[in-house]
């Protein structure tokens, strides 16, 4: 994992964010991109999503940002870990963001975000300090991490607004 240095809840990559722009990501498709290809110049927004969980409406927040802010590119990323909270396959994910929420943001293939199978991109996400000092394992569906230009990480905790972290 990159070194990193954390301050007041973001995280700076310097020179590590190359690796982390970089990593593979299978996407629900079945395709595999980079989040430097995803950002395509901009900002990301990266989310851990359920289908099945309390916070699932901030999927329409989450589209809302996505299509407001051509310098942003939300990504989500389903995850299983919670409560059995995304227990879809690909197709009854895409059918159910499309169907409820209107998501045409990106979607990764479903990935572990803690444990041994913790997806690189979120071994190097999980490295950042929130505000409230938390480090380490994602708390809970929903935990979003905006990478900027410049490579910064900011981490928000899973009830934070999406319309709160611009």
């Amino acid at each position: 994992m990159p070194e990193a240095q954390a301050f007041k809840g973001r995280l700076s990559f310097e020179h590590h964010m190359t690796d982390l722009m970089d990593m593979p990501v299978d996407m629900i498709d079945g395709s595999t991109t980079t989040l430097r290809n995803l950002a395509n110049g901009g900002r990301l927004l990266v989310v851990n999503v359920a289908s099945a969980c309390g916070l699932t409406r901030q999927y329409a927040d989450l589209q809302g940002l996505h299509s407001e802010h051509d310098d942003l590119t939300v990504v989500g990323f389903p995850c299983n870990q919670f409560g059995g909270q995304e227990p879809g396959t690909h197709e009854e994910i895409c059918a159910f963001t499309e169907e409820r929420y209107g998501v045409t943001f990106p979607l990764t293939a479903k990935i572990e975000v803690n444990g041994p199978g913790r997806h690189p991109i979120y071994a190097a996400l999980c490295a950042v300090t929130d505000d409230e000092g938390h480090a380490g394992d994602v708390r809970w569906n929903f935990e979003k991490f905006l990478i900027d230009v410049d490579g910064d990480v900011e981490r928000f905790k899973p009830q934070t607004l999406p319309s709160d972290v611009l």
